[in-house]
């Protein structure tokens, strides 16, 4: 039997049933999709198996959809990065200039912290009571040497307190007033520091000429010092405590020994000074004057018996003589009648 005559071969779909087909499946997918949004039936079984169907259905139909809109967006960046080069070059390049002032600030405020800490661990042996102050002024001279620091009588330093840096001995103080105090360095030439080397003990006295390294003289004894030897303060004079740094000792050109000085190994820009007078501000006073009587040693004896007085031998002095009357006056009285005295004319009243 041909085509023609299959007795379906006139069935004909009326135009009005498509439609209804096609009607119900949108709606039955609209539903569905409704279902999806419905967050208060999480609860259910049966709407979580639909939802997660309904997911996995829509995700890669997402994925797809959206990749169009990806792929233009990552070709506009492109282009745009592209064409704005030059500006973000330009954008760039002053964030680095800001960054590197940061940067320089940042090193400075990690040197000064260093320096503080330097500073705030400086300790003698024994301690000594200290003052941290700031140079403000720095006075230099072909033969003066000499700074300013902002810190004076209010503070107790007096003429003659010690300076020093985190790094070793700067000068002394000598001058005062409220608020400043004049500090002499070591380079200056009226300075005069009592020194001794490290590894001998040696004495000398350091000497400011207006140069950068100091002079030893007064050295004394068979090799004395060598090059590199630590010299120290020797607290010779009280005018310093002993055992200060003040450097290292080398040869000069001139064939002299000086010394490099181990404040020069940074600026001196922050300083301590020592309230340092003399020796006894160091002992403790009350406990030296107060005095006891030392026990009894063991096993001895006790002190001898005092030994006996001799008597000494009285002396008498002689009567004093008097004057006898006249026998005539005397008989006729019948007593005895003192002298008159004489008068300045030598009779007698």
């Amino acid at each position: 039997m041909s085509l023609r005559d299959n007795p379906l071969g006139e069935l004909k779909v009326p135009l009005t049933w498509t439609a209804g087909i096609v009607f119900l499946v949108v709606l039955i997918a609209s539903g569905a999709i409704l279902l999806s949004d419905r967050r208060e039936a999480f609860e259910t079984d049966a709407y979580g198996r639909t939802r997660t169907a309904t997911d996995k259905a829509l995700g890669p139909v997402g994925e797809v959809l959206s990749a169009p809109g990806r792929w233009t967006g990552a070709g506009v960046e492109a282009i745009r990065g592209y064409f704005f080069a030059v500006s973000e070059n330009r954008r760039l390049k002053a964030e680095l200039k800001e960054m590197r002032q940061w940067r320089d600030v940042a090193i400075a405020l990690r040197d000064n912290n260093e320096r503080y800490r330097a500073l705030l661990g400086l300790k003698t042996d024994p301690p000594i009571p200290m003052v941290a102050a700031r140079i403000v002024t720095d006075s230099r001279g072909p033969f003066a040497n000499s700074r300013l620091a902002n810190i004076g009588k209010e503070a107790g330093v007096k003429i003659g307190h010690p300076v020093m840096s985190e790094n070793g001995l700067v000068g002394r103080v000598v001058g005062v007033t409220d608020g400043v105090s004049r500090v002499l360095l070591l380079t200056d030439v009226a300075s005069r520091t009592p020194v001794m080397i490290d590894r001998t003990n040696a004495r000398a006295i350091l000497t400011g000429d207006g140069g950068p390294n100091p002079r030893l003289e007064y050295l004394r004894g068979q090799d004395p010092v060598r090059d590199g030897d630590r010299v120290l303060t020797s607290g010779d004079g009280g005018l310093f405590p002993r055992g200060l740094p003040v450097g290292r000792a080398v040869k000069g050109l001139d064939g002299r020994w000086r010394v490099v000085l181990a404040s020069d190994r940074a600026p001196v820009d922050y300083v301590r000074i020592l309230l340092f007078e003399d020796f006894t501000q160091l002992a403790n006073r009350a406990e030296l004057n107060r005095t006891s009587a030392p026990p009894p040693t063991p096993g001895a004896t006790t002190l001898p018996p005092p030994a006996p007085a001799t008597p000494t031998p009285k002396t008498v002095a002689p009567a004093p003589r008097t004057a006898s009357p006249p026998a005539s006056q005397g008989m006729a009285s019948g007593a005895t009648q003192p002298a008159a005295p004489a008068s300045p004319n030598g009779a007698a009243r």
